[in-house]
């Protein structure tokens, strides 16, 4: 398991957002570090059904292709994602038939190719695959941090419930 460093204090605003995302983005693996399939795809939350620790990675995954390709990008959606729109709206988390690896795999994937599409666009570059009035990536990359932050303290309280696992050493990303 690799938890990325935080960003330096000093640094400028895209190293600070691009920083934090990813360092947030490292903790899903380690959350999700030495989990059974059983375990990786248990529902501990009995109002939050669709909430596992599977599930919550599929939705991470799909947040980043829906955000930084759908919108920002503006690529078209070819049928690949998991909703319709007569669909359920938590569709990407119907995942108990994906082994764990595969999901993290894809969300480690799916995380790379949004920093590929941002590497080289402005803060102020605004979505292309947007109905409304359009985000800038600023925006998104906030919206992200918050999202990808929020989850993860999902997965943290999930994986508590399952088998006591607890947090991590703030230490490792100073």
């Amino acid at each position: 398991m690799t938890v990325v460093s935080r960003p330096p204090l000093t640094s400028d605003e895209r190293t600070q957002l691009i920083g934090w995302l990813d360092l947030q983005r490292s903790f899903v693996r380690m959350k999700c570090e030495g989990l059974d399939e059983a375990d990786a795809h248990r529902k501990v939350l009995p109002t939050s059904p669709l909430m596992s620790m599977a599930g919550l990675v599929a939705h991470l995954r799909w947040n980043e292709y829906s955000w930084f390709q759908l919108s920002l990008a503006g690529v078209p959606d070819t049928g690949q994602t998991p909703w319709t729109e007569d669909g359920h709206p938590d569709a990407e988390m119907f995942v108990d038939d994906v082994p764990l690896a595969q999901l993290l795999d894809e969300y480690d994937a799916e995380c790379a190719r949004s920093n590929a599409t941002i590497a080289d666009l402005p803060l102020d570059t605004l979505e292309k695959g947007t109905e409304g009035d359009p985000a800038s990536l600023r925006y998104i990359l906030c919206h992200m941090l918050e999202e990808t932050a929020r989850h993860v303290g999902h997965l943290d309280i999930i994986r508590e419930l399952i088998d006591g696992a607890t947090s991590y050493d703030w230490r490792q990303t100073s």
